[in-house]
């Protein structure tokens, strides 16, 4: 395996299971030193370390929820200190937020406590690690966002989810042009259905989930590595000229 990433530090959120772990996995066997963020999974935490060490790659936990303007400090200063601790820098060269979910609901049955978590979880709290980190951020470096399929799909069951992704992919262009001028590129990634423990319950449904295989150009779900191979691609410098897309992992389930 080319491991373009040897000597290269990054962070992924929401890194405990599913696609963060897988994005976590890849980038550990690429050589990167991996910050695995997570907010209270600690089993799966420690599994996908494990996972990650066995292979021989680098990895270490910070547990810490996201979603405030102080959560995000606290999570930039214990990156800093494992950082400085195993390199003797504070240098950070990809970033990829992938924390974030919430319930199924409209609108019309959204309380403001909902609203708020939401929101929180899916906009704030990207927005504030990334900015907060943002001057830790070496010049070439890689920014990673996760939106949804639902940021431009009206999604009624999943309204304030689907309208806070949205606000993600604004976020996402307008960073990368704040950024470019550092060579930093800002990409997003809008997963499809892939197979996970958040949309369990869909997949355990048969008759929706023969309706997405039948509504997909490609008649499978997406699997967890579908979605890292292409955080992988957007790190390589391969990709370096690409900036600021948004960019659609779904077998075409738009289409």
């Amino acid at each position: 395996m080319n491991r373009f990433l040897e000597g290269k530090t990054a962070l992924v959120t929401g890194a405990s299971r599913g696609l963060g772990r897988a994005v976590a996995e890849d980038l550990a066997d690429l050589g990167a030193l991996v910050a695995i963020n997570y907010a209270n999974n600690d089993a799966a935490a420690n599994e996908t370390l494990a996972a990650i060490e066995s292979r021989g790659g680098k990895a270490f936990l910070i547990k810490c929820s996201q979603g405030s303007f102080a959560a995000a400090q606290e999570l930039a200063s214990r990156l800093d200190e494992q950082f400085q601790e195993r390199t003797g820098s504070t240098g950070l060269d990809i970033l990829v937020n992938n924390a974030g979910g919430g319930p199924q609901v409209n609108i019309e049955n959204s309380t403001p406590d909902v609203y708020d978590k939401i929101l929180a979880d899916n906009l704030s709290g990207p927005f504030h690690i990334s900015r907060l980190l943002m001057s830790r951020l070496r010049d070439g470096g890689r920014v990673i966002f996760t939106s949804s399929l639902g940021a431009r799909t009206a999604l009624t069951d999943y309204a304030v989810y689907s309208f806070s992704k949205a606000a993600v992919e604004k976020l996402t262009v307008i960073m990368a042009k704040e950024l470019g001028p550092r060579n930093i590129t800002v990409n997003c990634v809008s997963p499809g259905l892939i197979t996970s423990d958040a949309n369990a319950h869909v997949r355990a449904n048969e008759e929706m989930k023969n309706y997405l295989l039948q509504t997909t150009p490609l008649r499978r779900l997406g699997v967890p590595s579908d979605l890292s191979g292409v955080v992988v691609s957007l790190i390589s410098d391969k990709m370096s000229y690409v900036t600021g897309q948004i960019i659609e992992v779904s077998g075409g389930m738009s289409l």
